[in-house]
């Protein structure tokens, strides 16, 4: 191929006689399109088998680069919520999402009590005196809350393990998807945190530590500072979930 891109095209039948094991069958096309964040122009297919080329055409369909992937990324709606109350809790489980990515400030994951209201939450980009920042992290809170996946479904953050996949999110609404490397789950002391946004209020339990903070359109705030009247982040859907898919049509009570 001409020119200084990076990109060229491979075929996946010579990767299968040249490699070990390199193939369709154990993700070799997956690779090649998303090799170098930009992935290759295109993949040949030495290939008679039609269920063969069926795969391969899905695999060209819903593979995305990390660009593709935020410029055609719907735009999540984020609102602002009014802090209306704060209380300390006894100790609890809290979950840390380590991710296989590095965020930036402004970016972290939405999580709540309730399906239907998510707070944003900032990874820990921030140095602070007390830790080094840690960019694939974000501290999510209390291990029964719900985490917006892929797919728009949200899922238990107890239920999360290495290989599964979450959505990061900005306080813009721009979203991609990452694999998660680790849960890691500790006892620690709870934060209950709630706010009101059209008429609702709205829960999150976070761990009581400077390090968390959640976001605001401007910057972040850390949860040891937050007071009633601050103002955040929140995503707000109508309906219910079942098995983390949104029914709309339902009517379910969170509290």
């Amino acid at each position: 191929m001409e020119g200084d891109s990076p990109r060229e095209s491979h075929s996946i039948d010579s990767w299968e006689d040249q490699t070990d094991g390199f193939s369709l069958n154990n993700g070799g096309g997956k690779t090649a399109l998303e090799t170098l964040e930009i992935g290759v122009d295109g993949i040949v297919a030495n290939l008679t088998d039609l269920e063969e080329i069926k795969k391969i055409h899905s695999i060209v369909k819903e593979v995305k680069t990390r660009e593709s992937e935020i410029i055609s990324s719907e735009r999540i709606q984020l609102l602002s919520a009014e802090i209306s109350e704060i209380k300390p809790l006894s100790s609890g489980a809290r979950v840390c999402i380590d991710t296989c990515d590095l965020m930036k400030e402004g970016e972290g994951m939405l999580v709540g009590c309730q399906s239907s209201g998510l707070f944003l939450i900032e990874a820990e980009v921030h140095e602070t005196p007390f830790v080094a920042p840690r960019p694939f992290r974000v501290n999510a809170g209390s291990i029964a809350l719900y985490v917006l996946v892929p797919g728009g479904k949200t899922r238990y953050l107890s239920e999360l393990k290495a290989g599964d996949e979450v959505l990061i999110v900005d306080r813009e609404g721009r979203s991609r998807t990452t694999s998660i490397c680790r849960v890691k789950i500790e006892w620690r002391p709870l934060l209950l945190i709630e706010a009101k946004c059209q008429g609702r209020i709205v829960k999150t339990i976070l761990q009581n530590a400077e390090t968390i903070r959640v976001m605001t359109e401007e910057a972040s705030k850390s949860v040891s500072e937050l007071k009633p009247g601050d103002k955040v982040l929140v995503h707000i859907e109508e309906g219910g979930r079942h098995f983390g898919t949104l029914v709309k049509e339902e009517r379910v009570i969170e509290r």
